[in-house]
């Protein structure tokens, strides 16, 4: 599915790259053809995802973490009703449902996808929340001078208190800049949680361009469908990689 999926981007890209050099119209033709039966491959593959995703949000439902389980448990479910609206659009695709408004359930489809993201997301940024609290109580805990790179706490003492003039500002520096360093910190100790942050984001952009709120362009879309696919790919290689729960 992973692969099927990366052939897919890839063709949107090449597309994309071909019609900006001026390929011509026949091999744009086929390329555009191959993207769609790759598409509608891929639509088949998903038949049954639909109650998977179910599955996978009854487990969800028993996390103890309660954003977790909102999170995760909303993902599954918004992935659930996004697969079912995949599988309309095979039927109309496939002929099986001539009369199917294409249009209208790929509008829908993608809606529910761009839930889904959210939650990922939303839930990736609980995530590294409670990893960078954790990193910075445990360097606030070490000895001075044990080498840790980023401070627990900030000392701004010599940057001038409330009452200096010029204070505020390279305060807000620093803190900006200690946070930052904190959160590449977390985000190195914890690939998984790395990969699963840029998937979720190159994924982002596709309902985004389809859905009109953002219009990226089949450019921006088949290069992060490409991304996006390949750490996927990756994952399945490398399961310790996948985020859990």
């Amino acid at each position: 599915m992973g692969k099927l999926r990366a052939a897919q981007y890839a063709c949107s890209l090449l597309g994309h790259a071909l019609q900006r050099h001026g390929a011509s119209p026949e091999l744009q033709k086929q390329i555009r053809q191959l993207e769609g039966h790759l598409s509608l491959g891929r639509k088949l593959l998903r038949l049954g995802n639909s109650a998977d995703a179910l599955e996978s949000a009854k487990r969800a439902v028993h996390l103890s973490d309660v954003v977790l389980r909102f999170c995760i448990t909303v993902s599954h479910l918004n992935r659930a009703l996004y697969f079912a609206c995949d599988n309309v659009l095979w039927a109309g695709k496939s002929g099986l449902a001539p009369r199917v408004d294409q249009e209208k359930w790929a509008q829908r489809s993608f809606r529910y996808y761009l839930f889904s993201l959210i939650m990922n997301l939303s839930r990736d940024a609980y995530e590294i929340r409670l990893l960078m609290e954790q990193e910075s109580s445990a360097c606030s805990r070490r000895p001075k001078g044990s080498g840790s790179g980023v401070p627990g706490g900030i000392e701004t003492g010599g940057l001038g208190g409330p009452g200096t003039p010029g204070g505020g500002l390279p305060q807000l520096a620093l803190k900006l800049q200690l946070r930052v360093l904190l959160l590449a910190r977390v985000l190195r100790g914890h690939p998984p949680l790395l990969l699963d942050v840029v998937r979720n984001a190159c994924d982002l952009f596709i309902p985004l361009d389809k859905l009109g709120l953002w219009r990226c362009g089949p450019g921006i879309v088949g290069l992060c469908g490409l991304v996006s696919s390949i750490l996927s790919i990756l994952t399945l290689i490398c399961p310790w990689l996948r985020l859990k729960p």
